[in-house]
Protein backbone atom coordinates (compact mmCIF):
# COMPACT_ATOMS: atom_id res chain seq x y z
CA UNK A 1 0.00 0.00 0.00
CA UNK A 2 1.39 3.38 -0.82
CA UNK A 3 2.06 5.55 1.94
CA UNK A 4 -0.20 7.92 0.96
CA UNK A 5 -2.79 5.65 0.31
CA UNK A 6 -2.11 4.53 4.17
CA UNK A 7 -2.26 7.77 5.31
CA UNK A 8 -5.29 8.74 4.03
CA UNK A 9 -7.25 5.65 5.29
CA UNK A 10 -5.77 6.17 8.86
CA UNK A 11 -6.71 10.03 8.31
CA UNK A 12 -10.41 8.86 7.47
CA UNK A 13 -10.25 6.36 10.27
CA UNK A 14 -9.21 8.91 12.34
CA UNK A 15 -11.40 11.63 11.64
CA UNK A 16 -14.71 9.35 11.52
CA UNK A 17 -13.77 8.58 15.00
CA UNK A 18 -13.57 11.33 16.44
CA UNK A 19 -16.72 12.39 15.04
CA UNK A 20 -18.29 9.30 15.65
CA UNK A 21 -17.03 9.35 19.63
CA UNK A 22 -18.33 13.02 20.10
CA UNK A 23 -21.45 12.53 18.75
CA UNK A 24 -22.15 9.18 20.34
CA UNK A 25 -20.95 10.41 23.78
CA UNK A 26 -23.13 13.40 23.59
CA UNK A 27 -25.93 11.02 22.57
CA UNK A 28 -25.25 8.87 25.25
CA UNK A 29 -25.13 11.58 28.37
CA UNK A 30 -27.75 13.68 27.46
CA UNK A 31 -30.48 11.38 26.15
CA UNK A 32 -29.65 7.31 26.62
CA UNK A 33 -32.74 6.42 27.98
CA UNK A 34 -34.31 7.71 24.68
CA UNK A 35 -32.47 4.57 22.35
CA UNK A 36 -29.62 2.87 23.91
CA UNK A 37 -28.73 0.26 21.78
CA UNK A 38 -28.56 2.59 18.58
CA UNK A 39 -26.48 5.34 20.72
CA UNK A 40 -24.15 2.18 22.52
CA UNK A 41 -23.47 0.53 18.85
CA UNK A 42 -22.64 4.22 17.87
CA UNK A 43 -19.72 4.42 20.60
CA UNK A 44 -18.63 0.68 20.00
CA UNK A 45 -18.14 1.87 16.06
CA UNK A 46 -16.41 5.29 17.11
CA UNK A 47 -14.01 3.14 18.71
CA UNK A 48 -13.61 0.37 15.94
CA UNK A 49 -12.51 3.37 13.55
CA UNK A 50 -9.91 4.07 16.19
CA UNK A 51 -8.86 0.44 16.14
CA UNK A 52 -9.29 0.08 13.01
CA UNK A 53 -7.44 3.99 12.10
CA UNK A 54 -3.81 1.91 14.46
CA UNK A 55 -4.14 -1.38 12.72
CA UNK A 56 -3.65 0.07 9.26
CA UNK A 57 -1.04 2.24 10.42
CA UNK A 58 0.75 -0.56 11.93
CA UNK A 59 0.55 -2.72 8.58
CA UNK A 60 -1.36 -5.08 10.62
CA UNK A 61 -3.45 -6.02 7.11
CA UNK A 62 -5.57 -9.58 9.16
CA UNK A 63 -6.15 -7.37 11.47
CA UNK A 64 -7.55 -4.64 9.80
CA UNK A 65 -9.37 -6.73 7.24
CA UNK A 66 -11.14 -8.58 9.93
CA UNK A 67 -11.91 -5.38 11.74
CA UNK A 68 -13.10 -3.60 8.40
CA UNK A 69 -15.76 -6.33 7.88
CA UNK A 70 -17.03 -6.44 11.33
CA UNK A 71 -17.69 -2.57 10.73
CA UNK A 72 -18.98 -3.79 7.45
CA UNK A 73 -21.75 -6.00 8.72
CA UNK A 74 -22.72 -3.41 11.38
CA UNK A 75 -22.75 -0.98 8.91
CA UNK A 76 -25.11 -3.23 6.15
CA UNK A 77 -27.30 -4.29 9.01
CA UNK A 78 -28.46 -0.93 11.07
CA UNK A 79 -28.80 0.57 7.68
CA UNK A 80 -30.90 -2.62 6.85
CA UNK A 81 -33.27 -1.73 9.54
CA UNK A 82 -33.52 1.84 9.22
CA UNK A 83 -34.76 1.68 6.31
CA UNK A 84 -37.07 -1.09 6.76
CA UNK A 85 -38.48 -0.33 10.17
CA UNK A 86 -37.17 3.22 11.06
CA UNK A 87 -39.52 2.93 14.65
CA UNK A 88 -36.72 0.65 15.45
CA UNK A 89 -33.85 2.79 15.16
CA UNK A 90 -35.24 5.90 17.34
CA UNK A 91 -32.74 8.17 16.77
CA UNK A 92 -29.95 9.17 13.81
CA UNK A 93 -26.43 6.91 14.60
CA UNK A 94 -23.14 6.95 12.75
CA UNK A 95 -24.29 4.22 10.95
CA UNK A 96 -28.18 5.04 10.26
CA UNK A 97 -29.45 4.50 6.63
CA UNK A 98 -25.93 3.56 6.24
CA UNK A 99 -23.88 5.99 7.25
CA UNK A 100 -25.94 8.94 5.06
CA UNK A 101 -24.97 11.81 7.72
CA UNK A 102 -21.50 10.97 7.32
CA UNK A 103 -21.63 10.77 3.71
CA UNK A 104 -21.74 7.64 2.94
CA UNK A 105 -18.46 7.21 4.24
CA UNK A 106 -19.03 4.62 6.75
CA UNK A 107 -20.17 2.06 3.60
CA UNK A 108 -17.50 3.12 1.79
CA UNK A 109 -14.30 3.29 4.00
CA UNK A 110 -14.66 -1.03 5.36
CA UNK A 111 -14.99 -1.67 1.05
CA UNK A 112 -12.10 0.59 0.52
CA UNK A 113 -9.95 -0.93 3.54
CA UNK A 114 -10.92 -4.66 2.78
CA UNK A 115 -10.08 -4.22 -1.28
CA UNK A 116 -6.77 -2.44 -0.21
CA UNK A 117 -5.66 -5.54 2.36
CA UNK A 118 -6.32 -8.03 0.40
CA UNK A 119 -4.50 -6.58 -2.43
CA UNK A 120 -1.56 -5.81 0.39
CA UNK A 121 -1.74 -9.16 1.98
CA UNK A 122 -1.59 -11.02 -1.74
CA UNK A 123 1.36 -8.59 -2.69
CA UNK A 124 3.20 -9.53 1.10
CA UNK A 125 2.49 -13.32 0.21
CA UNK A 126 3.93 -13.20 -3.24
CA UNK A 127 6.88 -11.50 -2.15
Amino acid sequence: MSPITRVAIVSLYAVLGIAATGRSSYQLAVKASEAPVPYALSAAAAALYIVIALLVWRGRWRAASIAAAVELVGVVAVGLVTVIEPAWWHDQTVWSYFGIGYGFLPLILPIATLLLTRRERARRAAG
